[in-house]
Parts: structure tokens; sequence; C-alpha cells
């Protein structure tokens, strides 16, 4: 059951006149999710659901599918034409000017540009703004209470665990004379998760030796496996939950070179991830400490620039760090101004990625990642352990 008064507060706070939930063919998740609703039930004709400021709520669904929205308050009206859907949205949003719904202009946040254009269209042709309602969904979606962090952190401590085992089991193998293969490391890794109660959700961890993970998606698998060898640097992207219902991901990603004199570039590289991750979160961090607003597009660009004055700005190939949530990429503010400009703020409550890295295509690849919380208070916490150094194998 959604909370609708909570609902109408942030509606104020937001500036918009009410929220017009909507779907068909269940394409928005993002509106069953808030509205409490089972997404995997079909639904074969289109259904509203109208919160306004003030008010009650309003359902609007077929006569083919009237019971579809009964889980919900709110008074119930239903259509059997195109004709009295357009007649009855006009009347149910009423006074209103400015409605929220699953949209973003230009799609800079393509995460929740949900609603197709003719039903934007529509709903502007009857008379009515249509605003973004991304910030309403980090806020229904992505703000998490204290058991959700605290299971983001029971997670953290367990995957920081498996983590430091992958890389003892490297340099155990190679001491030991055993041959080990990326692939090896990532099932040993799956393995752990089991035995810790952990879950990736079927989405395994990246384990990728010299160039492979200049692939930043690089996938590890018995065809493309070969032993891991003295010399190699080792890049492993790893993250997992509890597996347990409202459990939050933890996401984090460690480099190491196989021996104890790494390659001057290598050491060059790691250098300036390192250094651009600790300026995004520095960054962030001043912000609060002055009680001023700050926006994801910002932060990518705090951390970019460092790249980008080392000379390594076109081999940074991807955004600063994502939303976390239930799903390891979730629907908050993305750290984003290269592939997107998130201009969602960074609210208490959130939790995300800080991930820079440099990506040296034939040869080799350094992502250095974190994850950050943003508490209540407005405590810019960390879990777990950053690397600072090079791990030597």
């Amino acid at each position: 059951m959604p909370d609708i008064a909570r609902i109408q507060s942030e509606l104020k706070a937001a500036g918009a006149d009410g929220w017009l939930l909507y779907d068909f063919h269940n394409r928005d998740a993002i509106a069953y999710h808030v509205l409490g609703m089972d997404y995997g039930k079909f639904t074969s004709r289109r259904w509203f659901y109208w919160i306004p400021t003030t008010g009650e709520p309003i359902r609007l669904a077929h006569k083919v599918e009237s019971t579809k929205l009964d889980s919900l308050p709110g008074e119930k009206r239903l259509y059997l034409s195109w004709r009295e859907l357009h007649a009855s949205l006009k009347t149910i949003l009423g006074p209103a000017k400015k409605v929220a719904m699953q949209y973003s202009p230009t799609a800079n946040i393509p995460y929740v540009s949900i609603v197709d254009g003719g039903t934007v269209d529509l709903i502007r042709s009857l008379g009515f703004e249509v605003v973004s309602s991304a910030g309403l969904v980090q806020t229904f979606q992505a703000v998490l209470d204290e058991a959700g962090y605290q299971s983001h952190r029971a997670a953290g401590e367990r995957v920081q665990r498996i983590k430091d085992q992958a890389f003892a089991l490297i340099g155990d193998s190679l001491r030991a004379g055993k041959t080990l293969t990326q692939y090896d490391v990532q099932q040993f890794i799956v393995r752990r998760y089991g035995e810790e109660g952990l879950t990736c959700k079927g989405e395994f961890p990246i384990v990728g030796t010299n160039e492979q993970p200049a692939d930043p998606h690089f996938e590890p698998t018995p065809a493309n496996a070969r032993p891991i060898t003295a010399g190699d640097t080792v890049l492993i992207d790893l993250w997992a939950k509890l597996d347990r219902p409202g459990a939050i991901f933890y996401d984090i990603t460690w480099c190491g070179f196989v021996g104890r004199n790494p390659p001057a570039k290598y050491v060059e590289i790691f250098t300036t991830v390192r250094d651009a991750r600790d300026a995004a979160l520095s960054f962030i961090r001043g912000r609060y400490a002055e009680g001023r607003k700050l926006y994801g597009w910002e932060v990518d660009d705090a951390c970019r620039n460092v790249v980008e004055k080392a000379g390594y700005g076109p081999y940074f190939i991807h955004r600063t760090g994502h939303s976390i949530g239930e799903e390891v990429h979730g629907n908050g503010v993305n750290i984003d101004n290269l592939e997107t400009k998130d201009d969602r703020e960074l609210v208490p409550g959130i939790c995300f990625s800080i991930e820079p890295g440099i990506y040296l295509a034939g040869e080799m690849a350094v992502r250095s990642e974190i994850d950050v919380f943003i508490t209540p208070s407005g405590k810019v916490d960390v879990a777990g352990e950053m690397q600072r150094d090079l791990i030597l194998i």
C-alpha cells in the first residue's frame, strides 16, 4: 500500500501538482514498486493512478481489467473507449498544471524516462505540463532506511573478505605451481558467495588480466580462460547482497599485480584513478560540510577532471558511478556527466558507487570502486576498505 500522505508531501516539496502513474503491457516497473503492486501480473489495458498534491487519489482502469487497481486507495473510475479515456484523464487531472510522470526532458535521465512519447503528447494535448518524476522516484526507490543500509554494510564485510581471499588464492596457486585461470577465480568467488549467504542474482563477477579488463564489462568464461602468470595485471570487480528480501547490494573493484615490481605505466594509471576517486569523495564531503546542494553530474566532473589533467581523459570511457539499491544498478542518482547529464540531487539516504577507470585497449586497465552512503544527518560514509596501493600478489 503506498504512503499517500508522504507522496503528497514530497509532491509539494517538488513543486508538482500531482503524480500520474501509468502502465501498459508491464512497461513501468517503477510504478508497480512505488504503488506496492504485483509486477508479475500481465497488464493488457492501460491504467492510470493520479495522486494529487492534496485530496484523494483517483484510479482509472479499463472495464476489461476493472479490478486492476483495487488494491489501491482512492475513487475508482472506469473507461471503455479511447474517447472516454481522454475525457476521463482531462477530468481527473482537473485544475492541475504540473503533472509528474516517468519522463525526463531530452532523456537526460533515461532510467526513469519510461512513459512513451505518445502518452506524454496526450497529457500535454489536454492542457497540462508534464514534468519529470525523477526526484520522486529517487525518494521512493533509492533512499535507504537503516535496515537497508545495515544490510549493505553486512554484505560489504563479506564481499571484502572474499575479495581478499580471491587475491590470496592467485598468489598461493602460483607459489604452489598450480594452474589457475580468471574463470577459476570467478567461480571461486561465486562459490564463496553461496557459503557466505550472498547472491549476485546470476550476474557473475569480473576477473580479468592484462588487456582483458580494457573492456569494462569483460566476462570470463571457460572459452576465454587462460592461466594467470607472473607479470600479469589483475582486475577483480565483484558485487553481491545478502540473500534475503530487501537487501542492498555492495559493489567494489580492486586491482593487483602478479609480482613485486609492477610496470611504471600500470602504477601511473592506478595512481591517477585512485586520486580521481578520492577527489570525487572529497568534493562530496566538502559540499555537504558547506551545506550546499550537489548533483550527480558535478561529482562526475570533479572525478573526471583529475583523469583528464593526467592526460588519460579519452580512456575513461564510462560514468563515474551508479546508484546502488536492491539491484546493483539502482534507480537513484548516478554520478554521470558523460553518458547522461544526471541532474538529480545527492540527498541523504542514497547509496552509490564512485569508480573511475582507465582502459588502454590491448594493454591493461585499472578501475577503483568504492560505495558511498549519505547518512540522514549528512555524513558521507564509505563502507569498507578503500584501495590505496596496488596489491602485489
